[in-house]
């Protein structure tokens, strides 16, 4: 198959059964667009749907987002996950509206300057909103890419990147750049899935190695496996008698930057000591269900703990730390399994189970 048959195929299957309705598709902008590909960072569209309509309910522009609270970027992203995608998302709104008086660049290199876009987010902003031809790489494309040329090696390693690189690059036309790059992904998401890909249905059959091979499912090559380690953390919850929970707010950066967690103790007794510092009065404790959360690089057994406190004001005299009301929850971001276990905490709490 002719470099041009595989655009030709690639967008004929599209007209026909390519995704044309997701919400990132209407009304399509370089801002709408650059969001979705930067929540659908690690992240499956299914999931992506409702955040995303909620994000731009909210957040509707460019301006909008560089004048927002963090607080507020983070609320919206919570469950999402990876929320430096979050932070480097605002700190682009402001770049954009200060440099770029609020229009991104039409560059594909100047795009890569901003936080958090690399190459193939670049490639993608400029091809589906721009309509300039500029190739992408994403884990959807990347996995077509890889299996049409039967490609050896983890294409995490330079050496391997470089060669899809150049692969996407020699595949991506002059014509309908915009939906040959939606017509990529769609069949990574679509057909040529990761574990059960319709060959029979794709457009690429003829002339894909790793099909002639029947080695489909051998590529892309899997990245050698490591043993995720395991670390533990005690997280107390902290109720006053008005049911709110004591949270802080995580330094800027590190695991879960600028979010609002709970207190993450070594031992039980350190519980005493975080007590003495904002003047509580330990009252009865119970012990919750652990929880365990997969990070990219390690899991975090959390030992939950609701401990009822006594004598405590609604005012927490330390910066960057409140009491987190459970009724009428306020609009931060918070992690993922805070979020879990301050929702477990509310229906003890209101059931009186631990009282």
């Amino acid at each position: 198959m002719r470099d041009e048959q595989f655009s030709t195929a690639v967008l004929d299957w599209y007209d026909q059964h390519g995704r044309h309705d997701l919400p990132w598709q209407q009304g399509i902008t370089p801002y709408r667009v650059w969001v979705s590909e930067i929540m659908l960072q690690q992240t499956q569209v299914s999931t992506v749907l409702n955040y995303f309509d909620r994000f731009m309910a909210s957040l509707p522009t460019v301006e909008a987002l560089a004048a927002a609270p963090e607080d507020e970027v983070l609320h919206l992203w919570t469950g999402l996950g990876y929320y430096t995608r979050a932070r480097n998302l605002q700190k682009t709104a402001k770049i954009v509206v200060a440099k770029y008086d609020g229009q991104f660049p039409r560059d594909v290199e100047k795009l890569v300057e901003l936080p958090g876009i690399g190459l193939s987010t670049a490639g993608a902003i400029a091809s589906l909103s721009m309509g300039l031809r500029a190739p992408i790489l994403d884990g959807n494309v990347k996995r077509v890419l890889a299996r049409y040329t039967a490609q050896e090696g983890y294409p995490g390693e330079p050496k391997v990147a470089k060669q899809l690189w150049a692969t996407a690059e020699r595949f991506t036309p002059h014509d309908r750049v915009n939906a040959y790059t939606q017509a990529m992904m769609d069949m990574g998401a679509t057909l040529c899935t990761r574990s059960k890909p319709s060959c029979l249905l794709c457009p690429l059959e003829s002339g894909c190695e790793a099909h002639l091979l029947g080695l489909e499912t051998r590529y892309p090559i899997p990245k050698p496996r490591k043993v995720i380690p395991q670390k533990r953390t005690l997280m107390p919850m902290l109720a006053n008698a008005g049911g709110e929970i004591l949270l802080y707010r995580r330094p800027s950066t590190g695991l879960w930057g600028g979010l609002w967690s709970l207190p993450e103790l070594d031992d039980l007794q350190d519980i005493e000591h975080l007590a003495l510092q904002h003047s509580l009065a330990l009252g009865a404790q119970h012990e919750l269900t652990g929880l365990t959360h997969t990070f990219s690089h390690f899991q975090l057994a959390i030992e939950p703990w609701l401990i009822h406190v006594k004598e405590s004001g609604h005012h927490v005299a330390e910066a960057d730390w409140l009491w987190y009301n459970l009724a009428t929850p306020p609009r931060l971001g918070l992690a993922a399994p805070v979020k879990k276990l301050l929702k477990r905490a509310a229906d003890l709490l209101n059931a009186g189970e631990t009282s």
